[in-house]
């Protein structure tokens, strides 16, 4: 069992920046896919941006790219989630999220979950 933990959520304007964490607890795995996704209101829940921890691989979707950067501290099991210029269409609840093994950009594929931190963009 993984625990996730989350913090790093708020109010910003349009173009600012904020970052995200999430800390890891628990048993540890060789080769975790560890991910962020965010929620809109009425939409479904997407991927973010994802990495595998063991080699540092890195994924981001297309709305996000140039814009967002995911990285890790390995010696505080924490994933990282910076995110700059801000967009009103950001605004989700983004929640960190992991599996073992490969990547996948599916929701549905992910077994551990954190509980979730507000992200508010203003115009």
């Amino acid at each position: 069992q993984v625990q996730l933990v989350e913090s790093g959520g708020g109010l910003v304007q349009a173009g600012g920046s904020l970052r995200l964490s999430c800390a890891a607890s628990g048993r540890t795995f060789s080769s975790p896919t560890m991910a962020w996704f965010r929620q809109a209101p009425g939409k479904e829940r997407e991927i973010v941006a994802a990495m595998i921890w063991s080699a540092g691989t890195t994924y981001y979707t297309d709305s996000v790219k140039g814009r967002f950067t995911i990285s890790r501290d390995n010696a505080k099991n924490t994933v990282y989630l910076q995110m700059n210029s801000l967009k009103p269409e950001d605004t989700a609840v983004y929640y960190c999220a992991a599996r073992l093994g490969y990547y996948y950009s599916d929701y549905r594929r992910y077994d551990y979950w954190g509980q979730g931190t507000q992200v508010t963009v203003s115009s």
